[in-house]
């Protein structure tokens, strides 16, 4: 199934609350999902590094 297949079938009401899955706002891909951001873990460092996320900096120590 495609991406956008698989993002409006986790949209459908479930039974089960264990049902949902959480998802990527930009790409739909459900592992690595930041829940703070709503991103998974690659757009989120995309954004990060364009500086369009509010408030993320880069660490160094």
């Amino acid at each position: 199934m495609t991406r956008k297949a698989l993002y409006l079938k986790n949209e459908k009401k479930q039974k089960h609350e264990i049902q949902h899955r959480n998802r990527c706002r930009l790409c739909g891909r459900p592992r690595g999902y930041i829940g703070k951001f709503g991103l998974c873990r690659i757009c989120f460092r995309t954004l990060a590094h364009q500086g369009k996320l509010p408030g993320v900096v880069k660490a160094s120590w």
